[in-house]
């Protein structure tokens, strides 16, 4: 017999295993407990099984979220004889994740991408269904893989259903998968399921428990056997009860009728963090110092609290093992702790967290002995395991000192989780107790730092300054570096003043650094990206002469060649780092290090660059949870159209952008955001706009001015205020960035002051500057040097020198149109056709046909990399690759690699 009242989602699920040779899918079913959505997800694995798939699944359980992998465990073992065929970093990650090798796991994406792999190699002999029930209990390390899958398997023939109930928190939750409700029955089809099995009640009773049961199945199937019992009424009574304490309370009464044996297997097994029967029955020896076998487990499956199974100890449903949990009593679900401890012996994790929840008061052996389970949780690449290990270390700590370093250790934890809500309550808890120096130190900093310091409260930029120096002054440069990189951080995203920034900049200058440490270099670009500009590059070029430099120092150099302006260093440091961040799986610093790739780019209308690496670090960013570093890849992509001329998404990507930094005021973002308006406006023709815009960005009290950004306008300004015939409205600006240029070397800031000063030039004047301009070296930034040819090409056609501004507005046609940037080299055509020169229709581009992810899979190809080679480096499979490639080729009229490169040539 079929499931009642559920043909609509039985036919969806059907679909979607029929259509998973076609394409994969992800889909959560949502809903209260009890409401069918395990049963919904037994009738898809078994019409998958009937339909050739191989399935596979785990199940969440309460007691087992702070195990890390404990899920994924469960979900790979089956197949764990495949993992060899993975490439070697994959394989020894998932082995360690899975506990079969000691290594220290890697980022937890690592593991994710293992996992797709492994399963995307699976499924090429058969498509496979992954099931996963109670996902709302599953452990954060296998909720994280499971909402990795989720993303990625449009092109991969594996089907993921999920089931979870509404108003959780997940990973999953958060992943924006597509999700199903499960609804109530309909008053038709609960009748129905009712008389299945009761329809001998009493109609008043019937009408009474139809009610109760608003259309839940579980109660509709469980209830009435209550109602037959003695005490009945009294499950049905009582209006204020809900209804899963209603079952609850049935599940209850089962339970209490069973025999004493079997009532100590069932709370044993509540209480483990493990299905094995065999495990199950030792401890309940210990508990009840008498023989126990499986025999004993019979009286629970005669009353449908259990589900038969010869190796596993399987409730019925997760309500009944809740109802056995709650009628233990504390006292005695301390004893079943503690005779599950003496069962895990050879499983020290395991048997400390027994130990721990075996405990009523402060034990400095069973916290000490947290202490290493975090450590363990940690190589293991839990983070939420270590988090939960050092809090309750910290609940069983007897002294307070000790106590309060477990609380901060583990609030420094959940910052790196990106869970304010646990990092706040920790910090309260640590915060009553008398800190020392170091320790309010520490608590200060942590506090600080969330989110660049834009989250609301955050500690300000001198104090922070002032906190490094103590903790300096009390020996710790390691802490006193991280906090001065914080305190840095504010003067990109938001604005403390010069005081600030000369604070930060004088204690980072006295720390006993090597003067070529990149957090230093990073630190000094970051607050005083014009006063210690020239430092910044000089040592950047000394550094970057060294050998060995690992992907996260490579990156920092990279990040702050933005600020000082070496953008050509920005996109080649940055595009250095992607390889390592890649294979070490740090996706929070591969979306940082492509996003400044992607603004450097965007900046030299490199888009070739700029475009895959932007899509990409928006993908990421979205994927780890950094809001505010999206605005500002969003306003970067404004840029990036705006430059394209495609205006209509420009203002579409800067207005979300805006949406995202307006409320914290995220200068960097709103600057960002501001300069794609203005590029438009250029684009458009519609200068006195623009220049609207760009004055703003160097009005120091306008949210969008950004100290280093605005540097980087000058071309832009000079342009805008010279077509808007307003050139005295920037000579204050122009007065400023020359004043910036006596201190900086910034290779942006000097370009565009050479454009600028040619421009705004009187006529006598203009010729020579003009000249100066473009005998500089700008081989590397080939737009701003167009952009002169451009300028300098109409005012010698303004100057009646038609004949030679021809030369000079053809080069800067040819381009603009090699770059892409069409808005400038329609105008450049514009000035040749009034130069008495025709010119060509400009073909489309590459970067004009393919869709940025494609244009990037179009390059990695190109350079000769093979799908798996290319899907390991996007953290999506090989089949997906696959199937992109299929479409490029298409686009392109290329049918080898070879063909593609000639294509990406031209």
């Amino acid at each position: 017999m079929g499931l009642i009242g559920r043909s609509e989602e039985i036919s969806r699920l059907h679909g979607l295993v029929s259509e998973v040779r076609q394409a994969g899918a992800a889909l959560l079913l949502r809903g209260e407990p009890g409401i069918g959505k395990s049963a919904l997800l037994q009738e898809a694995a078994a019409f998958a099984h009937a339909s050739g798939l191989r399935v596979l699944g785990t199940t969440g359980v309460e007691s087992e979220a702070h195990l890390p992998y404990a899920g994924l465990h469960q979900l790979l073992w089956p197949v764990r004889d495949r993992i060899g065929v993975l490439p070697p970093g994959q394989r020894e990650a998932l082995r360690a994740a899975l506990g079969m090798t000691e290594a220290v796991v890697p980022e937890g994406y690592l593991v994710a991408l293992a996992v797709l792999n492994l399963l995307a190699e699976i499924a090429e002999a058969a498509p496979v269904l992954i099931v996963a029930e109670d996902a709302h209990w599953l452990d954060p390390s296998t909720a994280d893989v499971i909402a990795f899958l989720g993303r990625r398997l449009e092109s991969e023939p594996i089907l993921l259903l999920a089931a979870t109930r509404p108003g959780t928190a997940t990973r999953l939750d958060e992943a924006g998968l597509p999700d199903l409700l499960i609804p109530p029955l309909s008053a038709e089809d609960a009748a129905a399921l009712l008389d299945v099995g009761a329809a001998d009640l009493p109609a008043s009773a019937r009408r009474r428990l139809l009610a109760e049961a608003a259309g839940n199945p579980l109660a509709l199937i469980e209830l009435p056997a209550a109602v037959h019992g003695t005490d009945g009424a009294a499950i049905l009574a009582s209006p204020w009860l809900p209804l899963t304490a209603r079952l609850e309370s049935a599940f209850t009464r089962r339970f209490a009728a069973l025999p004493a044996v079997t009532r100590a297997v069932l709370e044993v097994a509540a209480l483990n963090d493990s299905a094995d029967l065999n495990e199950t029955l030792t401890a309940t020896r210990g508990l009840t110092g008498r023989p126990v076998t499986a025999a004993d487990l019979r009286p629970a499956v005669d009353a449908r609290l259990l589900t038969p199974d010869e190796s596993r100890v399987a409730f019925h449903h997760p309500l009944i093992r809740s109802a056995v949990h709650q009628a233990a009593g504390a006292a005695r679900r301390r004893d079943v702790h503690r005779a599950l401890a003496g069962a895990l012996a050879d499983q020290p994790d395991r048997r400390t967290w027994h130990l721990a929840a075996a405990s009523d008061r402060p034990d400095e052996d069973i916290a000490a002995a947290l202490e290493a389970v975090a450590v363990r949780a940690q190589r293991r690449g839990s983070g939420a395991a270590v988090v939960a290990a050092l809090e309750r270390a910290a609940r069983l700590s007897p002294d307070p000192e000790r106590r309060a370093d477990r609380l901060l250790r583990a609030a420094d934890g959940a910052v790196e989780l990106g869970r304010p809500e646990i990092v706040d309550r920790l910090l309260s808890e640590a915060g009553e107790i008398e800190p020392s120096r170091q320790r309010r130190a520490r608590l200060a900093w942590i506090r600080a730092a969330f989110d660049d310091g834009l989250r609301e409260g955050s500690m300000d930029a001198s104090a922070l300054a002032d906190l490094a120096e103590s903790v300096a002054a009390d020996g710790d440069i390691d802490l006193a570096v991280r906090i001065l990189w914080s305190a840095a951080l504010r003067c990109f995203w938001s604005e403390p003043g010069m005081a600030a920034r000369d604070r930060i900049v004088d204690v980072a200058e006295r720390l006993p650094l090597d003067p070529l440490d990149a957090r230093l270099l990073a630190i000094l670009g970051y607050a005083a990206p014009i006063a210690r500009g020239a430092v910044v590059i000089e040592r950047s070029e000394r550094l970057l002469a060294r050998s060995g430099l690992d992907s996260p120092t490579v990156r920092l150099v990279g990040s702050v060649a933005v600020l000082v302006g070496t953008f050509d260093v920005a996109i080649t440091q940055s595009a250095a780092s992607l390889a390592g961040l890649r294979e070490q799986g740090r996706l929070q610093l591969l979306a940082r290090a492509l996003a400044a790739q992607a603004w450097a780019a965007a900046q030299l209308a490199d888009l070739g660059v700029a475009l895959p690496a932007a899509e990409e670090a928006g993908r990421l960013a979205r994927e780890t949870g950094q809001p505010f570093l999206l605005g500002l890849i969003l306003a970067t992509q404004a840029k990036i159209e705006a430059l394209r001329g495609h205006f209509d998404q420009a203002d579409e990507l800067a207005a979300e952008a805006e949406r995202l930094g307006t409320p914290v005021g995220a200068r960097n973002v709103l600057a960002t955001a501001q300069h794609a308006r203005a590029l438009a406006a250029l684009g458009a023709g519609d200068y006195p706009q623009a220049l609207t815009r760009l004055l703003r960005m160097h009005d120091i009290t306008d949210p969008s001015h950004q100290l280093a950004l605005s540097c980087h306008t000058v071309a832009d300004i000079a342009d805008a205020a010279l077509r808007s015939e307003r050139p005295g409205d920037v000579a204050g600006v122009i007065t400023q960035m020359e004043a910036a240029a006596k201190t900086t070397t910034s290779p942006s800031l000097h370009d565009g002051l050479r454009m600028a000063r040619a421009v705004l030039a009187g006529q006598d004047e203009a010729e020579g500057l003009f000249r100066t301009a473009l005998a500089a070296d700008l081989t590397r930034r080939p737009f701003i040097r167009a952009r002169t040819e451009l300028a300098y090409g109409e005012w010698l056609r303004r100057q009646r020198r038609a004949v030679e501004s021809r030369q000079h507005l053809r080069a800067a046609r040819d381009t603009f149109d090699a770059l892409g940037t069409s808005p400038w080299g329609e105008r450049a055509r514009r000035e040749l056709r009034a130069a008495g020169e025709r010119s060509s229709e400009r073909q489309a581009a590459t970067s004009d046909l393919l869709t940025a992810q494609e244009l990037q899979i179009a390059q990695m190809a190109a350079e000769g990399l093979t799908n798996r080679e290319i899907g390991k480096r996007l953290y999506i499979s090989h089949r997906t690759v696959g199937a992109h490639l299929a479409r490029i080729y298409a686009k392109l009229g290329a049918t080898s690699r070879v063909q593609l490169h000639d294509a990406l040539g031209r």
